[in-house]
C-alpha cells in the first residue's frame, strides 16, 4: 500500500497541491490502526511465541531466504512510532508546503516510501531482508535530505549522509553474512533462539554495531546528522527523531539481550554511547540555530539510548524502550515547532527572536511540555523513562559492575547537560531577551512580530507534545505492554540474582533514582544560567579538529588519490588500453593452460569443403586490413572477414546465425562510414602508428593463445554437451523449432536481458558523446511541412521552389518522392535513389516484421528483424538526409529503447504474478476460419521488446553519428563563412556526398 500510494502521489499533488499530503497520511494512519488492533495478539505472543502475528513466503529457497515478517513487542512499538509519527508529519506537510508546487510531488512520494521502508525494516524477521530495507532507507533519506537540490549545502549534506550510512550498511551486511553462516539461518528470531557464540560471531557483532552506530549517528559517525538539518523540517522531525536514526537503536535493542555479554558489545556501546551523549550535549549549548540545537541534542539522546539499550539487562531494556517512546514524541514535536517558527518568521536564529512565548501561547505551551519530557520532569513519559534508566544503572553500579558505573556516571552527566540545552532552547525560542542596544528603553529586544499560522499547522506538534503527558499518565499500561519483551530479554551473567525487570510508573517513592533525576534537572538549569552569563556560545571551540573536518579531509584525499590513479592509468591512448587488455588475457589464459597440465587435442583439417574456400579469403582480408593505409579500405576488408563467417555459418547448418551475422556486418559497415566522415581519410595522417613490432608480437600472441584455448577446450570435453538437448527443450519448453531464437528469449532469457541493457547503455553512450546541449531530436523540425507529417502521408507531395508541400487540386508541380529530398543539395541528390527507397521502404519494414514473428520456428527473431528495420531507416537517411530521417521515424529513439526494455522486463516479470518462474512462456492455440491453425507464444512479447530496442539503437546511432554530425558540420561551414574558400567547401562536400548533407 505504501509503494502504490507513493507512485500515485505525484499525480495527486499535481491536481490538488499540498492537500495531497493529508491523503498520504491516511496510509501510515491505517498501518497504525492495524498495529493497534493486533495489540492483544502481540501481548499474547510474549507468553506463547506461536501466537505472535507473523507471515512468511518463500523467496529464494535454495539459499533458505524468505519474505518473513513478525510483530513482537519491539516491532509493535517501533511500528506504532514509525506509522503514528509518520501520519502526523505528513499531515503537518499539508500546511508546511502550502502554496508550493515545484518538487512537492516527488517529496511526498519519497517521504511515504520511506515510511514504508521503515515499516518493513522494523517488522521483518529475515536479516537479508532487513539489510535491503536498511539500504532502502539510506537511499530515500538521501533524496529527502537533498530535496532543495539547487542549494549546495543540501546536496553536500545528502551525499554525506548517504556515504556514511551506506558505508555502515555494507559493514553490517558482512556481519549479517557471518552471523547467518554461523547460525545456519537468516531468521532473526531463530538466531536469537540459538544464541550462537565464538570468534566469528564476535566479528559479526562488531560489524552489526558499525551499521547500527552509523545509522544512529554515534561517534565517530555523528557528524552527518547535524549536517542533515539542511533538509526541510518535516524530514528532520520524522527521519532524525522518530524513524531513520531509530533503525540503529532498534538493531541494538533487538540483539542486546543475546549479545550484550559478548566480548566487544558493552565496551563499544557504552564507551561510544557515553562519549556521544556528552559531545552532542556540549555542542548543543553552543549553537544559535534552533534546529541545530535540536540536532546536536538528538545526537546526545541517541548516545543515551545506545548506553541504556546496549547494556542489555531486563531493567535497562525496559527503560530504554520507554526512552525511545519519549524521544519520538518530544523530539518530533520540537522539530515541528521549529518548522512553524521558521515558516512564519523566516529565521531560526535565537538571537533574532524575542518574546515569542507571549505572542504564540499554544506553540509555547507545546514547546514547554516537549522540553519537560526531554529534561525528565514529571508527569511526562520522559520522567518515567529517565527514572527507570537511573534505577537500572544504579543497581548495576551497586553490584560493582565497571560498565554499570561508567554508564551511570555518563547518564547523570548527560542528563545535566540535557536540562541545560533544553532550557537554552526554550529561552532561545520563546523568552524575552536582553539587548544592550535597547538598554536606554527597556533593556530588552522588542517582541518579534508573529503572523498567526493556520490552526492545522499546529495540530501535529500539539498532539505530539500532549502525548508526552498522556503516555506518562498511563505509564502502568505502557509497562504492561513492554514488560513481556524486557522479561524475555534477560541476559545471563548474574547467578542467583533476580533479573526480572522493574516497572514503569510515575511514582516509585523516594528512591535514589528520583533524587538523581531531579538533581540532574536542577544542576542543568543552573549550568544554563552560568553558561549564559559567561557567554559560552561565543567562545572559540575547545578542539580545532572536528569529525566534520576529518570527513572532508578523507574525501579530499580520496578525490586526490582517484585523480592520481586516473592520471597514471588513463593515458588517453586507445592502443595502450587495448594492449593492456590483451596482455592480461594472454597472461591469464597462459597461466590456466600451464596449470591445467597436459591436454588432449582433437584436430581435423576441415568439416566442410566450403571452409577451404572461405578460410583463405578471410586470412587474406585480415592481412590486407593490417596493411591498409586508408581507413575505409581497412573497414571494408574487416567486413570481408565477417562475411566469411556468414559463409561458414550458412554451410554449417546455422542459417539463423548467418542471417544475423550478415545483418550485423551491414549495419556495422554503414556505421563506420558515418564515423569516418569526421576522420582523416588516411590512417596515421595526424598521429602515425608507433611500435609496430611490439604490436605485431602482441597480436600474434593473442591469436595463438585464442587458438590454443579453442583446441584445448574442444578436446577436454568429458560429458555430452548440453546443446544436444536444446532442440528437444526448445520445442517442449519454448514451443518453437528455431533453437537459437528460443534459447535467446526463453531458455537463456536472462542473458538476453543483460544484453538488452548493454545495448541501451551503448546507445545512450553514443548519443552523449555526440549531442552537445540536448539528447532530443529536433533536427527534422527545422523544415517541417505546414500541414504536418500525418497529412503528408495521406496525400501526395510535390516539390516547389519553396520546398516540399502537399499537392492541391490542379497542382502540376513535380511529385516529391521523399519529404526530405528537397532539402538535400542538388549535387548530393539522386532522384533514382529516392524512388527506389520510396518503393522498398515499406516492403523492408514488412520483411522485418515477418522475421520478428517467424523467428520462433524459422530463421529470424527480434534481433534480426530490428536490424532489417534499422537498415530501412539507413536507406531513408542516405536518400533524404536528416530531414527524411525525422519523417521516417518521428518518435524519439529513447522512447523506443525504453519501451522495448519495459516490454522485455514485463514479459519476464508477469509470470511471477501467476506463480511461475520468471520468463516462463505459455502457448495459445486456436483454429480460425480461412486462416487455419495459429499459435502464439508469450515469449514473442519478449522478442518484440528486443525488436524495439534494436530499432532504437540504430535510430540513436543515425541521429547522433549521422544527423547530428551533419548539423555540426553545416554549422562549422556557416561559421567559417565565405573566407574558408571553395577548396575547403569542396573537401567537406566530398566527405558528406551521398549521405544527406
Amino acid at each position: 500500500m505504501f509503494a502504490v500510494t507513493a507512485l500515485l502521489l505525484p499525480l495527486l499533488v499535481a491536481r490538488i497541491g499540498a492537500r495531497a499530503f493529508a491523503v498520504a497520511a491516511l496510509v501510515p494512519a491505517a498501518a497504525f490502526v492495524h498495529a493497534a488492533v493486533l495489540t492483544p495478539q502481540v501481548l499474547a505472543g510474549a507468553t506463547d511465541p506461536r501466537l505472535t502475528p507473523q507471515e512468511s513466503v518463500a523467496w529464494i529457497p535454495q539459499l533458505g531466504l524468505s519474505l518473513s515478517f513478525r510483530m513482537d513487542e519491539l516491532s509493535w512499538l517501533l511500528t506504532l512510532i514509525v506509522t503514528g509519527v509518520g501520519a502526523l508529519v505528513l499531515l503537518y506537510c499539508r500546511w508546511y508546503f502550502r502554496g508550493e508546487r515545484a518538487g512537492i510531488g516527488q517529496f511526498a512520494a519519497v517521504l511515504l516510501a520511506f515510511a514504508g521502508a521503515m515499516y518493513g525494516l522494523v517488522t521483518t524477521d529475515d536479516l537479508v531482508l532487513l539489510v535491503m530495507f536498511w539500504e532502502g532507507t539510506s537511499i530515500l533519506s538521501y533524496l529527502l535530505i537533498g530535496h532543495y537540490h539547487r542549494r549546495g549545502a543540501s546536496r553536500r549534506a545528502a551525499l554525506q549522509a548517504l556515504l556514511v550510512t551506506t558505508l555502515g550498511g555494507l559493514a553490517m551486511f558482512v556481519g549479517v553474512v557471518f552471523l547467518a553462516v554461523d547460525a545456519g539461518t537468516s531468521s532473526i528470531s531463530r538466531i536469537l533462539e540459538i544464541a550462537p557464540t565464538g570468534p566469528l560471531v564476535d566479528a559479526a557483532v562488531v560489524l552489526l554495531l558499525v551499521g547500527a552506530l552509523s545509522k544512529s549517528a554515534i561517534f565517530p559517525f555523528h557528524f552527518w546528522l547535524p549536517g542533515a538539518m539542511a533538509a526541510p523540517t518535516p524530514v528532520s522531525a520524522y527521519l532524525h527523531a522518530a524513524a531513520m536514526v531509530k533503525a540503529g537503536i532498534y538493531l541494538i535493542a533487538r540483539f542486546a539481550p543475546v549479545f550484550a555479554l559478548s566480548g566487544p558489545w558493552r565496551p563499544i556501546t557504552i564507551a561510544l554511547g557515553v562519549f556521544t551523549m556528552l559531545l552532542g550535549a556540549v555542542q548543543a549549548l553552543r549553537e544559535t540555530d534552533l534546529k541545530r540545537i535540536l540536532a546536536f541534542g538528538t545526537v546526545s539522546q541517541l548516545g543515551f539510548f545506545t548506553v541504556v539499550l546496549g547494556y542489555g539487562t531486563s531493567d535497562a531494556i525496559l527503560a530504554g524502550l520507554a526512552l525511545v517512546i519519549s524521544h519520538a514524541l518530544f523530539k518530533s514535536a520540537l522539530f515541528l515547532i521549529v518548522g512553524v517558527i521558521d515558516r512564519q518568521l523566516s529565521t531560526r536564529d535565537l538571537t533574532e527572536i524575542s518574546g515569542l512565548g507571549r505572542k504564540a501561547p499554544l506553540l509555547a505551551t507545546a514547546g514547554f511540555l516537549a522540553v519537560a519530557s526531554m529534561m525528565g520532569i514529571p508527569p511526562t513519559i520522559g520522567f518515567v523513562a529517565k527514572e527507570a534508566t537511573l534505577a537500572a544503572l544504579y543497581d548495576e553500579a551497586l553490584r560493582g559492575s565497571p560498565w554499570g558505573i561508567v554508564a551511570l556516571a555518563g547518564v547523570i552527566l548527560g542528563s545535566i547537560l540535557t536540562a541545560a540545552y533544553g532550557a537554552r532552547f526554550l529561552w532561545g525560542a520563546f523568552w524575552r531577551k536582553k539587548d544592550p542596544r535597547h538598554a536606554a528603553l527597556s533593556g530588552y529586544m522588542p517582541d518579534t512580530e508573529w503572523p498567526t499560522p493556520p490552526f492545522g499547522f499546529l495540530v501535529s506538534p500539539v498532539i505530539l507534545a500532549a502525548g508526552t503527558i498522556v503516555v506518562g499518565a498511563i505509564a502502568p499500561a505502557v509497562d504492561a505492554m513492554l514488560y513481556g519483551y524486557a522479561d524475555d530479554a534477560t541476559a545471563p551473567g548474574f547467578d542467583g540474582q533476580d533479573l526480572s525487570p522493574g516497572h514503569l510508573a510515575l511514582w516509585h517513592g523516594f528512591a535514589p533514582a528520583l533524587f538523581l533525576s531531579l538533581g540532574a534537572v536542577l544542576l542543568g538549569l543552573g549550568l544554563f544560567l552560568v553558561l549564559q552569563r559567561i557567554g559560552w556560545d561565543r567562545r572559540p571551540r575547545l578542539v580545532r579538529l572536528t569529525a566534520q573536518d576529518a570527513y572532508y579531509f578523507v574525501m579530499r584525499g580520496v578525490d586526490r588519490l582517484s585523480v592520481s590513479i586516473t592520471t597514471l592509468t588513463q593515458r588517453g591512448s586507445l592502443p595502450v588500453y587495448v594492449g593492456t587488455i590483451f596482455v592480461v588475457v594472454i597472461a591469464g589464459e597462459a597461466t590456466a593452460l600451464i596449470a591445467g597440465g597436459p591436454a588432449n587435442a582433437n584436430l581435423s583439417g576441415w568439416h566442410t569443403p566450403m571452409q577451404l574456400v572461405a578460410a583463405p579469403v578471410m586470412i587474406a582480408a585480415g592481412i590486407l586490413a593490417v596493411r591498409a593505409r586508408k581507413r575505409y579500405t581497412g573497414v571494408v576488408l574487416v567486413s570481408v572477414t565477417g562475411l566469411g563467417m556468414v559463409v561458414l555459418f550458412g554451410t554449417s547448418g546455422a542459417p539463423d546465425l548467418a542471417l544475423t551475422q550478415i545483418l550485423v556486418e551491414t549495419v556495422t559497415l554503414v556505421t563506420f562510414a558515418l564515423v569516418l566522415r569526421r576522420l582523416p581519410a588516411r590512417m596515421g595522417e595526424h598521429n602515425a602508428s608507433v611500435g609496430r613490432v611490439p604490436r605485431a608480437i602482441l597480436a600474434i600472441a593473442a591469436g595463438v593463445m585464442m587458438a590454443l584455448v579453442a583446441i584445448v577446450a574442444t578436446g577436454s570435453r568429458v560429458a555430452a554437451p548440453i546443446s544436444e538437448a536444446f532442440p528437444k527443450l526448445a520445442y517442449e519448453l519454448g514451443h518453437g523449432k528455431n533453437v537459437v531464437n528460443v534459447a535467446l528469449v526463453d531458455l537463456r532469457g536472462w542473458d538476453t536481458m543483460g544484453e538488452l541493457s548493454v545495448l541501451v547503455l551503448a546507445a545512450t553512450g553514443v548519443a552523449s558523446l555526440v549531442f552537445v546541449s540536448h539528447r532530443a531530436d529536433r533536427l527534422s523540425a527545422t523544415k517541417a511541412l505546414p500541414e504536418g507529417p500525418r497529412r503528408a502521408r495521406r496525400r501526395p507531395l510535390v516539390e516547389t521552389t519553396e520546398g516540399v508541400r502537399v499537392q492541391t487540386a490542379g497542382d502540376t508541380a513535380p511529385r516529391a518522392w521523399l519529404i526530405g529530398g528537397g532539402n538535400v543539395k542538388p549535387e548530393n541528390r539522386s532522384i533514382l535513389l529516392e524512388v527506389i527507397v520510396r518503393i522498398l521502404f515499406h516492403t523492408i519494414i514488412v520483411v522485418s516484421i515477418y522475421l520478428l514473428f517467424a523467428g520462433h520456428n524459422a530463421p529470424g527473431g527480434g534481433f534480426a528483424g530490428g536490424l532489417v528495420a534499422g537498415m530501412a531507416l539507413f536507406m531513408r537517411y542516405i536518400a533524404g538526409g536528416r530531414w527524411e530521417l525525422g519523417a521516417a521515424a518521428p518518435t524519439d529513439a529513447g522512447r523506443l529503447l525504453g519501451a522495448g526494455l519495459i516490454l522485455a522486463v514485463g514479459a519476464a516479470v508477469v509470470p511471477l504474478l501467476f506463480g511461475l518462474a520468471p520468463l516462463s512462456s505459455t502457448v495459445w492455440e486456436a483454429e480460425i476460419p480461412v486462416v487455419g491453425h495459429i499459435e502464439f507464444v508469450t515469449s514473442t512479447l519478449f522478442d518484440i521488446g528486443v525488436y524495439l530496442v534494436v530499432i532504437g539503437l540504430v535510430l540513436d546511432v543515425l541521429r547522433s553519428l549521422g544527423a547530428e554530425v551533419d548539423r555540426q558540420a553545416l554549422a562549422l561551414r556557416q561559421a567559417q563563412g565565405p573566407r574558408s574558400g571553395a577548396e575547403s567547401v569542396d573537401a567537406q562536400r566530398s566527405r558528406t556526398r551521398g549521405v544527406g548533407t
